[in-house]
């Protein structure tokens, strides 16, 4: 007897692909006027958003990018950063979102798909952005707490291969079809992630992605206008307050950094 197919799901990178920059970084002013980044750090994070929005971040670059946050993290007081991250999350990341995902993630809820937020940003950051913007679950990088502050230990590094990782044991968990499910992300280091779904969709795609988009035949979407959010946030669910608030600071985030972006609407019929 044939195993019933699971349910298809919706999977979005975060940075790029929804919202218009680096989430990690756009949280710095905040975390400098809390006494948690030195002005040489935040003056760093501009040079590093600089760097994310030209697509000049090569993949050895965000690993050091990566090491040297983690480091800059260790010994932070876990519940203090939460605090910060959710103070300035509408002020921070509203004027960030793209109109064109809140559009795609509309149709994906209202087809009745689980959206899940695929980031290499920091659960801190990612977590209350999905939950703000009504995906069922996030996948994030997470660092080890230890007395309730950062040790600058990976848990978990939600990067290339590891979103994958990830997206095989959720899909196991909720019973997600990958063959039949979708995904989408602006960046060459998330071919895997496209690789792993039935239907891979290319956002502002970086030089890489687009050249492996047009390879493969997978559609190019082009998302550039960021609106206004608080007129058309989803009302909370049972399982967007359930969301934890599991831990990783500015850290190991930036990895997230994908490229370049634009969204041209695609038939509604691909849903």
């Amino acid at each position: 007897m044939a195993t019933p197919a699971g349910r298809p799901a919706a999977f979005f990178d975060l940075d790029k692909t929804i919202i218009a920059r680096s989430s990690t970084l756009a949280f710095s002013k905040s975390l400098f006027a809390e006494g948690l980044l030195s002005r040489r750090a935040v003056l760093r994070s501009a040079y590093a958003q600089l760097v994310f929005s030209t697509g000049g971040a090569d993949h050895d670059m965000l690993e050091r990018m990566r090491d040297e946050i983690s480091a800059m993290v260790t010994g932070w007081d876990a519940v203090t950063v939460r605090q910060i991250v959710r103070e300035a999350l509408h002020d921070v990341i509203e004027p960030l979102v793209y109109s064109e995902a809140l559009d795609l993630i509309e149709e994906h809820r209202e087809a009745g798909h689980d959206v899940i937020i695929v980031s290499a940003s920091g659960s801190e950051m990612v977590e209350p952005i999905a939950e703000m913007l009504g995906a069922t679950h996030a996948i994030a990088t997470r660092l080890e707490e230890i007395d309730g502050r950062y040790s600058g230990k990976v848990l978990h590094y939600s990067y290339g291969p590891n979103k994958v990782t990830a997206m095989r044991e959720l899909a196991e968990l909720e019973g997600y079809d990958l063959d039949h499910s979708f995904g989408y992300s602006d960046s060459e280091t998330d071919i895997p992630m496209l690789e792993a779904v039935g239907h891979p969709f290319a956002v502002n795609p970086d030089k890489g992605l687009r050249r492996r988009a047009v390879e493969e035949g997978w559609p190019i979407l082009t998302f550039e206008r960021p609106t206004a959010l608080r007129s058309r946030l989803v009302p909370e669910t049972t399982t967007g307050k359930a969301m934890a608030l599991g831990g990783i600071a500015a850290s190991a985030s930036l990895l997230a950094l994908g490229i370049t972006a634009a969204i041209r609407r695609r038939p509604r019929e691909a849903l």
